[in-house]
């Protein structure tokens, strides 16, 4: 089965209208998830980084926040990760990615073989690419 690894923005793009043509995007794979075509595996520092946007940027109810996450970790062919090679991740931080979270999901990748990594931010995408792991 197929492993994709969601990055915060994919996320938050899911679940509000900030961008039309990512929400499709991401709806597609989350359908697919649902279906059990796929694995999205979440890093739980996504998950944190969710609930802070949606609750400092967007002004969500904690209540609301905290029912869209339950909804999501409850959706068939979602897999909350909390276990990574820190060894892998301290040689990624800070001298690859200078963002922490970034990071964390490159060291994910990097261990679950043939996974892609679901992100709209370009910057991190080519970083990516420069160091072999796909999105």
């Amino acid at each position: 089965m197929k492993k994709y690894i969601i990055d915060t923005n994919a996320l938050i793009s899911f679940v509000t209208d900030r961008n039309p043509d990512q929400q499709v995007k991401i709806d597609k794979l989350f359908n697919d998830a649902v279906r059990l075509r796929i694995l999205v595996l979440c890093p739980q520092n996504v998950l944190t980084e969710f609930v802070y946007v949606m609750d400092k940027v967007y002004q969500i109810p904690k209540s609301e926040i905290n029912k869209i996450v339950r909804d999501f970790i409850d959706m068939p062919g979602i897999e909350v990760v909390h276990d990574l090679n820190m060894k892998t991740l301290m040689s990624y931080w800070p001298e690859v990615f200078k963002d922490y979270g970034d990071a964390i999901i490159a060291t994910l990748c990097k261990n679950t073989k043939g996974s892609l990594i679901v992100t709209f931010d370009r910057k991190f995408r080519t970083k990516l690419k420069k160091i072999g792991l796909s999105t």
